[in-house]
């Protein structure tokens, strides 16, 4: 039983990262273009040499 008073505080502070993680990737529009992405893997246009 005494593992679970180290247990439940990690557990939460897991979650809470999570929970900021996700929303930090909001913030910044990590999923501003879903579809776009999902054309882009689908083509058959190869860029050899992208541009830096």
């Amino acid at each position: 039983m005494e593992i679970l008073t180290i247990l439940i505080p990690v557990s939460l502070f897991l979650g809470g990262l999570g929970l900021f993680a996700f929303f930090w990737s909001m913030k910044n529009r990590q999923y501003e273009d879903p579809e776009g992405d999902a054309r882009r893997i689908l083509t058959t246009q190869w860029d050899d040499k992208p541009k830096p």
